[in-house]
């Protein structure tokens, strides 16, 4: 199938990095299970950048714009614990209090029970934000029905609300190991949403503020993130693109209920490097050190064991097979379940954002990654 490509006006890069990125997303998009693809590419000083996007000719959809906005899924992780670590700062919460500090009752009590114990009181922000409390992913597998995983692979609209989470983990599924030893050099971890819906009330119950209003005072609104927004909101610049649909291979799929759940944002290529670049800076930090909480901790994924995990934090090595160096080379960002990214590669100095819009494309964004570091290196 024949694919149609659209550059951002204004790339900076040589002819030979232009052509390989204009192959790849071109040949992405072409594949048969996918539809289109989006990706930006960008020094650390942004001065070389290149955005580009494609999709398929033969339709009567409109083309596929590098500067259209997305549902960016679990990139979302990386606001919120940007979020806590403001607050954290501002003395509105301590990453290493119990979050029954935080949290009523109503919603602690019984979240954590192993082995006829109730853990949830060793529970903190900070176990939350490293997925090292061992609770469980309200997405995945449940006892006597389907995972809302699954149901949203095969492009179910669902709809949940935060006590449907709280009584799925406490009567559906049950926690994986108890609360870690953040002392220890190392801790078990595991990747649950759940944890980041708790964090995102401790946030509002510590301000008193929503996470859409917090978002835009405290992020998008000093960086001037005009393309980033929450669902229940509205994008700062009127005159963006409509969104890209997410897809099936090449159906595409309409989840309203589903991303109206989910608390994750809609934001552009162009505003996920502007972000990426200052918190690598430190600039939404009232002290730039700040920063380095985001990669104190490597704890490996149990449920993703090719990850390792911080604060917020992803890390992938790209190995000496894959590597444009004759070393490997780290990732260090986050992904979303629907084939999204934002990742830093220190080692070249270069940031990378980008989608595909599945609703089940985990492993294909460092794929596209790695390749695109092969094409800026040489």
């Amino acid at each position: 199938m024949l694919s149609s490509l659209q550059q951002q006006s204004g790339n900076r890069v040589t002819s030979e990095v232009d052509a390989g990125l204009t192959r790849l997303v071109q040949k992405l998009s072409a594949k048969r299970g996918l539809h289109h693809v989006s990706l930006a590419v960008s020094g650390a000083d942004g001065q070389r950048h290149w955005a580009g996007a494609s999709g398929p000719a033969d339709t009567t959809e409109p083309q596929v714009r590098p500067e259209a906005p997305f549902f960016i899924a679990s990139i979302t992780k990386r606001f919120i614990v940007t979020l806590v670590l403001q607050a954290h700062e501002r003395g509105e919460l301590d990453l290493d209090a119990p979050i029954s500090t935080y949290l009523p009752a109503s919603v602690t009590t019984g979240l954590h029970v192993r082995r006829g114990v109730d853990r949830t009181a060793q529970t903190t922000v900070r176990h939350l934000a490293t997925h090292t409390s061992g609770l469980p992913d309200f997405l995945e597998r449940r006892r006597g029905e389907p995972s809302l995983y699954r149901q949203l692979r095969a492009g179910q609209d669902i709809s949940w609300t935060f006590d449907d989470v709280l009584d799925i983990t406490r009567n559906q599924q049950r926690p994986h190991f108890d609360p870690q030893d953040l002392n220890a050099p190392r801790q078990r971890a595991r990747y649950s949403d759940t944890g980041y819906q708790l964090l995102l009330r401790i946030l509002e119950a510590v301000t008193g503020r929503t996470f859409p209003d917090l978002l835009a005072d405290r992020i998008t609104g000093p960086l001037g993130l005009t393309g980033t927004w929450h669902p229940a909101a509205a994008p700062a610049d009127p005159d963006l693109p409509a969104p890209l649909p997410l897809h099936i291979g090449r159906r595409r799929v309409d989840l309203p209920k589903v991303i109206a759940s989910a608390d994750d944002l809609f934001s552009t290529t162009t505003d996920l490097l502007a972000f990426e670049r200052a918190l690598v800076a430190g600039e939404p930090f009232a002290d730039p050190n700040t920063r380095h909480l985001l990669t104190e901790r490597r704890n490996r994924l149990s449920n993703a064991p090719v990850l390792r995990y911080g604060l917020g934090t992803m890390f992938f090595t790209v190995n000496r097979l894959m590597s444009p160096l004759p070393k490997p080379v780290t990732l260090v960002g986050h992904s979303g379940s629907t084939g999204t990214w934002l990742f830093t590669c220190p080692e070249l100095d270069l940031h990378l954002a980008g989608t595909v819009d599945q609703t089940e494309a985990q492993s294909l964004p460092f794929r596209i990654m790695a390749a695109c570091l092969r094409i800026w290196a040489n």
